[in-house]
């Protein structure tokens, strides 16, 4: 086993092809081919199956891609401590649904960064997705809700990826629509008054299930849906066209003109928070991001509850 077969190992993972690794790495397909061989050799496993549609981890393989993410990180962090006149490289991964205040607290950590060398990303993506990002060390953090209907499945999902929950503040369910909307003008909503009007949803991709949705109540029946990937378009979607979505009540500040937040009654109640695998010790950085989360939420006007986390993981 060599750092470079792990390096390769990692890119395939996150590529899902090997083709695509192989051109991220400045090589050809059999080097990266014969690497992802030599591991299985070596370690009598299969990392990955094939398919038409690219490769994708087995369970082993996604053991392996954990040790490995560790090994070439302290390889890394080693070289670059090592090296005469060098600083630690500083990295940051967050997946999360789409929630304005995950992405504030991202741009804040960044902007306070002094640091000559860093890496960071800021994922906004499906619910599954953010699972196997964080199982897979893809991302150190994952930022989505529970509530009553979804809390069973997704805790389930949450232990076979060895991550543990942990719990930014509580919301009541509300109602998003445009000022031009004919629902606009009420105090509260029922759900009946919304069955005439089109539903938007973000895209789920392979597991569009109920229990994955990143809107609340997404088991009730309705006939007219919208799927979309952004924020961006679900602003042009509200702002020009009579549908709604359901969410905490906390409008971002693309979303601050033109749109209507109403409470939903006899809704239940999102609780919004995040996932991080027990077994990765968080950096410096992440403890940043993590603190700076809490500062804007306990900051927000809007009716959330905040809580605070029995197994904290900001800084002192």
């Amino acid at each position: 086993m060599t750092i470079q077969q792990l390096r390769y190992l990692i890119e395939v993972a996150e590529c899902g092809s090997i083709n695509a690794a192989a051109h991220n790495l400045y090589t050809v397909q059999s080097n990266v081919s014969t690497a992802i061989h030599d591991l299985e050799e070596e370690f009598s496993i299969q990392i990955f199956t094939r398919s038409n549609r690219g490769v994708h981890l087995t369970s082993e393989g996604t053991e392996l891609l954990g040790y490995a993410r560790q090994v070439v990180e302290q390889a890394d962090m080693l070289i670059r401590r090592l090296t005469p006149g060098s600083t630690p490289n500083v990295h940051l991964a967050v997946s999360a649904q789409h929630y304005a205040f995950s992405v504030q607290a991202f741009v804040d950590v960044v902007k306070e960064c002094k640091q000559d060398d860093y890496d960071m990303v800021m994922r906004e993506t499906a619910t599954g997705q953010i699972i196997s990002d964080v199982r897979d060390f893809r991302a150190e953090i994952g930022i989505l809700f529970l509530d009553d209907f979804n809390k069973l499945v997704l805790t389930k999902a949450f232990q076979d990826a060895q991550c543990d929950f942990h719990p930014l503040f509580d919301a009541d369910v509300h109602v998003f629509v445009g000022e031009q909307h004919p629902l606009a003008s009420k105090k509260l909503i029922k759900p009946g008054d919304l069955e005439s009007y089109p539903r938007y949803s973000f895209e789920q991709g392979n597991q569009n299930s109920f229990y994955y949705a990143e809107e609340p109540l997404a088991q009730l029946p309705h006939k007219k849906t919208i799927r979309y990937s952004d924020r961006g378009t679900l602003t042009s979607l509200l702002t020009h066209f009579d549908g709604y979505t359901l969410s905490t009540g906390v409008l971002s500040n693309e979303m601050q003109s033109g749109i209507v937040s109403i409470p939903l009654v006899d809704a239940p109640t999102m609780r919004v928070g995040y996932i991080i695998r027990r077994d990765r010790k968080p950096s410096e950085i992440l403890k940043r991001y993590i603190t700076r989360l809490r500062q804007i939420i306990k900051e927000n006007p809007s009716d959330c509850t905040y809580i605070e986390d029995d197994k904290q993981l900001t800084e002192d």
